[in-house]
């Protein structure tokens, strides 16, 4: 199969031709519909990530059908066509067995513990508890634009943020994660601020459903703008870039007893960022982190797009082939354009 794989961190990768993988004994082969390309991603390539062994394969945000079969699967046949989790529970562990498998103590991660969808195929372990089939309706390049940002979103604005219709809820960073977060905010009836540097993603996340967009570049003040639009802060604010500015603007753009949820992740010295804990004190902020979503809870996203209340569609910018992604991939850290990437490999879109 070809595959877009790198030998050293931060080196091109090359489009190489590499042996088909078989299926694990609980597991499934995957003939890749499309995968999207996501700053994760990035980060691996960069060498951010501990679980990845050179060489490698990127890619995690995928949907495609099954092909192959291990012989301890039961519930997944040859030709279902499957999403998958970006961390994948290993179905033992106690926070599996509690409902948990976004942090499952021994997650399997396509694109990052093992080799990922920049290919033509991909083997995914433990099928029977991360396998999620698609609607007919839902084309794999929608399928993989869920993928880690709008999936991970859903779970921080639906079930870690607990939001509800006519709350203010505030988007720090516009990229894939926060123009996922405005959209389904916007779809629960929230009243969204984003705030971004970028005016075309600020465009876009009007254009999503945010009832306010500020350019942090040209507001001076964006927490007191914040709390003055909102008239003493947001219920729920949300971190999707991961940056310690955006961090501690987000924590303090809260109401009293309001939510924080960090998505976008910080890494290397930004790790550790300085939070205003004087005020979470205080005012009894709430903090979470969301870190993707088990595969037993697509079905409420999936459903609210079958009905028309979620477009994700509406997120992809690129639609490019799998010769492209090596560039796609090392060009990340420029944040070029608007909404979502996606690499396009195979037919069999659905209706």
């Amino acid at each position: 199969m070809r595959a877009a794989l790198y030998r050293e961190f931060r080196a091109r990768p090359e489009l190489v031709t590499v042996p088909d993988p078989t299926p694990p004994v609980d597991g499934v082969v995957v003939q890749v519909g499309a995968t999207g390309v996501c700053r994760s991603d990035w980060h691996g390539w960069m060498g951010h990530d501990p679980d990845i062994t050179l060489p490698h394969v990127p890619g995690h945000e995928l949907a495609g059908t099954v092909v192959a079969v291990g012989r301890g699967v039961r519930g997944w046949r040859v030709g279902d066509r499957v999403t998958v989790p970006f961390v994948s529970g290993c179905g033992r562990c106690p926070e599996c067995r509690s409902g948990h498998q976004q942090v499952c103590e021994r997650q399997f991660q396509p694109g990052f513990t093992h080799w990922g969808s920049f290919a033509e195929y991909v083997a995914l372990h433990h099928a029977e508890g991360n396998l999620v089939r698609l609607p007919d309706a839902l084309d794999f390049v929608t399928a993989a634009s869920l993928g880690c940002r709008f999936a991970t979103s859903f779970r921080a604005v639906v079930q870690q943020g607990r939001v509800r219709a006519g709350e203010w809820v505030a988007v720090h960073g516009c990229g894939g994660v926060g123009l996922s977060a405005v959209m389904i905010a916007a779809a629960v009836g929230a009243r969204v601020v984003a705030v971004d540097i970028d005016d075309e993603k600020l465009a876009l996340a009007r254009e999503l459903g945010a009832e306010v967009v500020l350019n942090s570049r040209t507001t001076p003040d964006v927490v007191g703008a914040i709390r003055d639009l909102t008239a003493g802060g947001v219920r729920v604010s949300l971190d999707a870039l991961g940056h310690p500015q955006t961090c501690f603007q987000s924590v303090e753009s809260l109401r009293t007893r309001g939510r924080h949820v960090q998505v976008g992740l910080l890494l290397g010295e930004q790790r550790h960022p300085p939070l205003p804990m004087d005020r979470v004190i205080a005012r009894e902020l709430e903090i979470y982190g969301s870190h993707g979503m088990a595969a037993h809870a697509y079905p409420e996203m999936l459903g609210l797009i079958e009905r028309g209340a979620l477009r994700p569609e509406r997120l992809i910018g690129r639609r490019i082939g799998l010769e492209d992604a090596p560039d796609a991939l090392v060009t990340m850290d420029r944040f070029p354009g608007a909404g979502v990437t996606v690499v396009e490999l195979s037919a069999g879109q659905g209706a």
